[in-house]
């Protein structure tokens, strides 16, 4: 028996465009030995400096558990430092070091190359109506306050 979807699967849909553009991204970051995982907390770590564990795992999406290993990981590599929050002991700040920002920088010209070539290809306003689009959904599936 089968049933009848009137929608398109957009879970899967978002997937698929996820590793279409990550295509791209993935061959740089093994180049220097980065998961997928470790980039967005580079990332994150580029666009924010020092931030707090839990910043990182919400903006990176990556759960608790997960981080903690992922962090050991790249703490080992010399790509990040953590350390207890003056302010505040029970909260861990991460922060990149020299090397982590040196990836940083080199990872994100080609990844800005390959955005300005999906806005050459696509067209300014397309790529503006999909980033809003994308935020639109966000925002809508949010749990209400």
């Amino acid at each position: 028996m089968s049933t009848t979807f009137t929608h398109r699967n957009l879970p899967r849909l978002l997937l698929q465009a996820r590793e279409a553009v990550m295509a791209h991204t993935r061959p740089s970051l093994r180049e220097h030995a980065l998961s997928d995982q470790q980039w967005r907390v580079l990332r994150v770590l580029g666009e924010h400096g020092a931030v707090d564990t839990g910043r990182v795992a919400r903006e990176a999406f990556i759960l608790g558990p997960s981080l903690t290993g992922v962090l050991a990981r790249m703490e080992r590599d010399n790509l990040i430092t953590r350390a207890r929050d003056p302010a505040d002991q029970r909260r861990t700040v991460v922060e990149a070091t020299p090397h982590g920002m040196k990836l940083v920088k080199r990872l994100g010209t080609s990844i800005e190359a390959h955005y300005e070539w999906m806005e050459k290809s696509l067209g300014k306003a397309k790529l503006a109506q999909l980033y809003g689009l994308l935020d639109e959904l966000i925002a809508l599936e949010q749990p209400a306050p």
